[in-house]
């Protein structure tokens, strides 16, 4: 231990960082219940109010857990997740470069929720080999201010960190927004000359439960379709 570090110094940094992480995780845990919440909400009001005119449209919430939450509807499936760790941007990161952490480094510590988005027949016919896409992730830090990182109908909100509160409005937009995208992200025929050969273990396996890799970019990386 350098010399000029004493054991309350030392011991005094791990309290104030453990009380900082905890307060980071506290804020993000009760958004992500809020998130929970609104999506349920959001389900009970489609199947009171919604009326259809042809065959139902699923529209139906799966509380998988603490952490974890499924929306359905349609065709897909959204996933929010709650990371259970904190974390702090690279020093390269947009992010670092606001005015808003300069003032305040502590304020670059932050919880996050990620939305990925799953065809709904993915799980149904539990194709193991089927691709999911993070369509955004959403930062907390302990001022209860956050930013969407992802696709652009979620939003790039780094010049609004420093205004922008996480509370049920704020949640039930990012919500609503990630459900819009979702519904206008089409399922696309990946390219001819990527599925033209199979062979018979393939065929085979495809017949028996439907297991050729299906996603709605196939053959894209999620970072190749940033302007979708």
């Amino acid at each position: 231990m350098p010399q000029n570090i004493t054991e309350q110094d030392l011991f005094n940094h791990l309290k104030h960082k453990a009380q900082l992480k905890q307060l980071v995780y506290n804020h993000t845990y009760n958004s992500f219940r809020e998130f929970k919440q609104i999506i349920r909400a959001l389900a009970d009001y489609y199947q009171n109010n919604v009326e259809s005119g042809g065959p139902r449209v699923a529209f139906e919430y799966r509380d998988k857990g603490e952490f974890q939450v499924e929306l359905k509807f349609g065709g897909d499936v959204l996933i929010f997740l709650m990371h259970t760790n904190v974390f702090e941007f690279s020093r390269d990161h947009e992010v670092m470069k606001t005015n808003y952490i300069r003032e305040d480094k502590e304020r670059s510590y932050c919880g996050v929720i990620q939305i990925f988005n799953f065809l709904a027949d993915s799980f149904k016919y539990n194709r193991e080999n089927d691709l999911g896409y993070m369509i955004g992730r959403v930062f907390i830090n302990k001022d209860q201010h956050y930013f969407i990182e992802g696709k652009r109908e979620l939003g790039f909100l780094y010049n609004n960190f420093e205004q922008a509160v996480i509370n049920r409005e704020s949640a039930s937009e990012i919500i609503k927004s990630a459900i819009l995208y979702t519904i206008n992200f089409d399922l696309l025929v990946p390219p001819f000359d990527e599925v033209k050969i199979v062979n018979v273990a393939m065929i085979q396996s495809a017949i028996e439960s439907m297991k050729m890799t299906t996603g709605k970019r196939l053959g894209f990386r999620f970072q190749a379709d940033e302007k979708g």
